[in-house]
């Protein structure tokens, strides 16, 4: 990307914005950090899962310093794509002033996960993976994305 283009502003939005958003948010800085910009929020914020933090770190990526946030501590900033990652985060997802174009593509929550220690860790693992993929594609993908739900 050339210096003169703006990056992409990509808001990553969950209920707790403790998992999925986070570790989006996380992917997205350190796969694409050249072409996007990326945000989390959640519609009713918790506190930043620490197997999350756990798992990214696992994979490299040191998410330990972001914090849940709501929505409303970022307005001002115009975002080009809102991603809800799960149904109830896109059931309440705001309406955002200008051009933003809102995709769905929700993950299952990994902190719903009961058993034991090795199964929890699996299930943020298989999550932090997938949410890997969908960055990777970022942000040819996001058009794509886009349409099919128009």
């Amino acid at each position: 990307m050339s210096a003169d283009k703006e990056k992409i502003k990509v808001l990553f939005l969950c209920t707790a914005n403790a998992c999925r958003s986070q570790i989006a948010e996380g992917w997205a800085g350190h796969l694409k950090s050249d072409c996007i910009e990326a945000f989390s929020a959640g519609t009713s914020p918790a506190v930043l899962s620490q197997t999350a933090v756990e798992v990214m770190a696992e994979a490299g990526v040191d998410i330990s310093h972001q914090k849940s946030k709501r929505i409303s501590d970022l307005s001002g900033i115009s975002f080009d794509y809102v991603i809800t990652l799960c149904d109830n985060a896109s059931g309440n997802c705001p309406v955002f002033p200008g051009n933003v174009r809102h995709i769905h593509k929700p993950f299952p929550d990994p902190a719903f996960t009961a058993g034991t220690r090795r199964e929890i860790l699996t299930a943020f693992r298989n999550i932090r993976d997938r949410i890997k993929d969908f960055v990777r594609k970022m942000p040819e993908i996001l058009e794509t994305e886009y349409n099919k739900q128009k």
